[in-house]
């Protein structure tokens, strides 16, 4: 028996995703296969030199800065036990764009760190983990491993976070995922809840719930690939309570080396950059977006159109982002990147202007 979470970690996966190669692909280093235990290490390392005109504050500045990805290293440990196999994965996220800031005290990001049991049943899986609401959108964003739309200064791109879909952050959690049924899978499980109703006597009574259910299948050479997930949570104090819901959905076909997706979300009571607790109580307020993308590999290049759009009274923004990239694989583990991207957020009340910058980013990506 195989451990699908030691073979396929969600790195890996999104990084076969954004490659368009199959998951297994130069995903880990294996260090130890003996008696059916296994240990393996994977890698991945990024830099870009990024340009970037901001017209809101009109200047110019220059960045060397890791893409939308963050530079990672994780541990995967699989061990079979009868008719079970224990598996087990913790990767390290870490910067590099705060070497002037705090120089020598770059901070590490742990995003997973969980354990896995494998049998005919599926997969269970505690500790932290990627959420499921909004995994497929960004796990088969096509710029990936670009860079996007501007992000904090010491932290990564965004990508396309904020506009087209919300961050699927990683959370404490306890999910349950079917074997392979025709195509089919499901996933579901519970989360540690958001305090977004902080104050007197805040609680959340209940779990936060989120599953995914994905379907792929081969129409006449044709690769399609469909998913639905969601999200679910309440959090209430002595005078509020704010019902959070999420709906992520989106498509992907593929044939003769052109790709074209499209997914969407809608929320209500859920801020649509990332999930976490609140300084003060928000409101039920909706947001929804869209991202559309079209992809072209001839050969080791792969030519990227991105458009994404979000649409939020929660947080009153709305936002724009466009992106034109070329990936370019010099062998199965180097790969170069030339993007541009284009972002516009305003304030939705308003119609003034927050952001809006023009970014070249030219990187180079190492994987093992």
């Amino acid at each position: 028996m195989k451990n699908n979470n030691f073979r396929k970690s969600g790195l890996v996966l999104a990084m076969a995703a954004a490659m368009g190669a199959s998951a297994g692909a130069n995903a880990a280093v294996e260090v130890f296969n003996e008696d059916g235990t296994s240990f393996s290490v994977d890698g991945y390392f990024n830099a870009f030199y990024v340009n970037r005109d901001d017209k809101v504050a009109d200047t110019r500045n220059s960045d060397v800065k890791m893409g939308f990805l963050p530079n990672t290293i994780g541990f995967n440990f699989s061990k079979e036990m009868g008719d079970l196999t224990l598996g087990g994965r913790s990767s390290f996220w870490s910067t590099i764009n705060d070497s002037l800031q705090s120089p020598t005290d770059t901070a590490i990001d742990v995003r997973q760190l969980y354990a896995t049991v494998d049998g005919s049943f599926g997969q269970v899986l505690i500790g932290k983990d990627f959420g499921l609401y909004a995994r497929s959108n960004i796990f088969l964003d096509e710029i990936l491993m670009g860079f996007g739309s501007p992000g904090a200064a010491t932290g990564v791109s965004f990508g396309n976070i904020r506009s087209g879909y919300p961050y699927p952050n990683p959370s404490a959690q306890i999910t349950y995922r079917s074997p392979d049924m025709g195509g089919l899978k499901v996933a579901a499980g519970i989360f540690e809840p958001a305090n977004t109703t902080p104050g007197a006597q805040s609680e959340q009574s209940a779990p936060r719930f989120e599953a995914e259910v994905t379907y792929s299948a081969d129409l006449n050479g044709i690769n399609l690939t469909g998913w639905v997930n969601g999200r679910s949570q309440k959090s209430e104090n002595a005078t509020t309570t704010v019902d959070s819901t999420g709906l992520g959905y989106g498509l992907k076909a593929s044939v003769a080396g052109f790709s074209l997706t499209g997914s969407g979300f809608t929320s209500e009571g859920d801020v649509p950059v990332l999930i976490t607790d609140t300084a003060a109580p928000i409101a039920e307020e909706d947001a929804d977006g869209y991202l559309i993308q079209g992809s072209y590999t001839l050969g080791a290049n792969r030519f990227v159109l991105s458009y994404g759009e979000t649409d939020s009274d929660q947080g009153d923004f709305e936002t724009e982002n466009t992106s034109v990239a070329l990936f370019h694989d010099i062998n199965s583990n180097l790969k170069v990147v030339a993007e541009y991207n284009m972002f516009e957020q305003v304030a939705k009340s308003t119609g003034a202007d927050l952001v809006d910058a023009d970014t070249i980013a030219l990187g180079a990506i190492v994987t093992f």
